[in-house]
């Protein structure tokens, strides 16, 4: 496409064309992977906002195609043919809309750029926008799975998901240029240019994605297994002015606006005698506490390794805590973010023995999510939270925090919820970061504060309601209730609420903390929803929301459970969090080629291994040794429940991984916890999927 109507070969940057799309390197090697033809089309439509013709179409055209009986149908089979193409390419061809459209596109390439974004060249908008909108649909499950009947691209998916987890992006052009990342959630009411798709979006260069997938899940395939029961501990329960304090020598006054760095520096440890009394209250009330939530900076980087322990102690599978660092001198600036571990055993509910302790420990998956903006004191928020006399009114403060490369986490659970966090002052600003969290939107976005009280009215519960209407991702905030408990600006008193729920379905919720209480005991489920899109295609019932549907103060018990600190640290992990997202991604496609295609099996697994060709094509790294053991293990697994005349059953594999095998290796526990997550999933999926349109 050129800028003009003259002949674009003439010119000396003839080959560059739009978004950094050269037009030479349109070929048909982009049939081979369907994102990259989403990351062309996208980059198109983005530069012509030719989409806008899907809502009005120019003079005497009409949107969808009326060449088509159906064009939504007939673009979702596409696409899913296009998946099982891509597996077997030997002997067959794409399927004959996508090669009839993009016919259309290929000879109308060097068209004027003014024709498309101008709608005088109908054609070739009609081909860009069904090109488009079979690629996205070619998409569908290279994130998250989907159940899609009768899908054959189950090999194409697990490369993708191996991609998508070493190098961020689902398409094979170099992230540095662009990425293609799934997309979870979609708003039903958006008209701009990330509506016009459902599963993927496309991110120019700035934020780093990183899309983890860790399978925890409660044991199960009914609805009742879609639940979580989250224990929000708004800590520390009491701060003091002298917890804020200026970094030695960081002031500048010679300037119009003094400034100057503070630190958040509270001098007790955690008191994790606290901590297992709480969470025994709270296992007083449910049957098991799956995530345990505390907010920015409540927790000391010493204290993680042994608050794991203790949460282990008592089942629980999640923690997500804001982390907090002394200021470590030579002119460095500490680390602000949030932990997120995941317990090894990859079941909610699973309660520790009493005696698991030392070598029979695990270390968590741990996966950190940096905190990007920082947080500015001005004067009149010294006098909202009372910090005067440590903080002189009249310098802006700035947090003592090291600013690091803006990544965002991405992280799939077992129950189909996709989160992702953002630190306080990252819920508000408009940023590359913010426009990957909009893009994709996640299932649940959860934000750690050091704030004031989580009212609908203050600006968390505005950005809240952000999220919520567009793309519809619920957000939950926590804020530690010490600091809750200071803010009282001049005219406004006290109010306890240390925290907020906000979902698309139910609303907002405000979290108070009762006095004497420990903790906030929060139950949140999940259930099907509509993903949409503004070009014309029909809603479909595969995705996910969760909402809350209880709230429960706990007050800690009397006594606590005669916890005693390990002797001796935890094991290291078997996989490291890559290791396990790409382990999980051909678990998944395990689950799904026992549904569609279990003679493929035998394939399916060889392509997981080192030296599989399609690595050097992509120029994907080789598995490590421990990952290919891994795969090894799978097939171990599954050749122990095959029978004579095949493949094994779904029903022979999730017995066959369900039972459990005192005194085996860590690996062989690990994938056999992996493979009995994505099994029991895709059985739930397949059940509820089917009761949706």
């Amino acid at each position: 496409m050129s800028h003009d109507s003259g002949s674009a070969d003439d010119r000396p940057d003839a080959g560059i064309d739009v978004g950094g799309i050269e037009r030479r390197a349109v070929t048909d090697e982009i049939l081979e992977w369907p994102p990259d033809l989403f990351a062309l089309t996208e980059v198109i439509l983005d530069h012509t906002q030719a989409y806008r013709f899907v809502l009005s179409p120019p003079g005497g055209a009409t949107w969808p195609p009326d060449r088509y009986v159906s064009w939504a149908e007939a673009v979702e089979d596409a696409g899913r043919e296009w998946s099982g193409w891509v597996d077997n390419r030997g002997g067959s061809a794409v399927p004959e809309i996508l090669a009839r459209e993009w016919k259309v596109f290929r000879d109308q390439i060097q068209i004027p750029i003014d024709d498309l974004t101008e709608g005088r060249d109908w054609l070739m908008c009609e081909a860009l926008l069904t090109l488009h909108a079979i690629a996205d649909e070619a998409c569908a499950g290279l994130g998250a799975p989907v159940a899609r009947p009768d899908d054959h691209g189950y090999a194409y998916r697990a490369r993708g998901r191996e991609l998508l987890a070493r190098t961020g992006s689902l398409a094979r052009i170099h992230p540095n240029l662009l990425r293609v990342i799934p997309k979870v959630r979609t708003s039903p009411n958006a008209t701009a240019l990330g509506s016009f798709s459902r599963y993927a979006c496309v991110h120019r260069p700035g934020a780093q994605v990183v899309w983890s997938k860790v399978p925890v899940r409660h044991r199960g395939t009914d609805l009742q297994a879609e639940y979580a029961n989250l224990l929000l501990l708004p800590w520390p329960l009491r701060i003091r002015e002298t917890d804020f304090r200026p970094v030695e020598g960081s002031v500048r006054r010679h300037t119009s606006e003094p400034f100057g760095y503070f630190e958040f520096a509270p001098p007790e440890r955690l008191d994790f005698d606290l901590v297992d009394r709480t969470i025994l209250a709270a296992l007083d009330e449910v049957s098991s506490v799956d995530v345990v939530v505390f907010p920015e900076s409540a927790i000391d980087e010493g204290d993680l390794e042994e608050l794991e322990a203790v949460l282990d102690r008592h089942g629980v599978n999640i923690l997500m805590a804001g982390v907090r660092q002394p200021v470590p001198g030579n002119g460095r600036l500490p680390g602000n973010w949030v932990h997120i571990g995941v317990n090894s055993q990859l079941e909610k509910g699973a309660r520790k023995s009493a005696t698991a302790t030392g070598s029979d420990r695990r270390q968590w998956f741990h996966i950190r999510q940096n905190k990007h903006h920082r947080w500015s004191l001005d004067e009149a928020q010294i006098y909202q939270y009372h910090l005067g006399g440590a903080l002189h009114p009249h310098i802006r403060w700035w947090e003592a925090m090291d600013v690091s490369r803006r990544t965002v986490q991405f992280i799939e659970m077992g129950e189909e919820l996709t989160l992702c966090c953002l630190i306080c002052e990252d819920l508000s600003q408009r940023d590359d970061v913010a426009e990957v969290v909009r893009s994709v939107g996640p299932t649940l976005v959860v934000t750690p504060l050091l704030d004031g009280p989580q009212l609908t009215s203050r600006w968390a519960g505005r950005y809240a309601s952000i999220l919520a209407d567009d793309p519809g991702s619920a957000v939950a905030t926590l804020s530690a209730y010490g600091m809750v408990r200071r803010s009282q600006p001049p005219g406004f008193g006290f109010s306890p609420i240390v925290g907020l729920w906000r979902d698309p379905v139910r609303g907002t919720r405000e979290v108070p903390l009762e006095a004497g209480a420990h903790g906030v005991l929060m139950t949140i489920c999940g259930d099907r929803a509509l993903r949409r899109t503004a070009d014309s295609r029909r809603p479909i019932g595969n995705a996910v929301h969760y909402f809350d549907v209880s709230v429960h103060q706990i007050h800690a018990a009397g006594t606590g459970s005669d916890f005693q600190p390990a002797s001796s640290p935890p094991s290291p992990p078997v996989l490291e969090v890559e290791e396990l997202t790409v382990l999980t991604g051909w678990a998944q496609a395990v689950s799904e080629t026992l549904t569609v295609a279990p003679k493929r099996l035998t394939e399916l697994l060889a392509e997981a291994r080192p030296g599989s060709p399609w690595r050097t094509e992509f120029n994907v790294v080789e598995p490590s040794d421990r990952l290919d053991q891994a795969v090894d293990v799978i097939e171990r697994i599954v050749a122990t429940c095959s029978s004579s005349d095949g493949p094994p059953t779904v029903d022979a594999l999730l017995a066959a991984t369900t039972e459990d095998r005192p005194g085996e290796p860590a690996l062989d526990g690990l994938v056999r916890r992996v493979l009995r997550s994505t099994l029991e999933q895709g059985r739930s999926r397949n059940a509820a999927t089917a009761m949706w349109p």
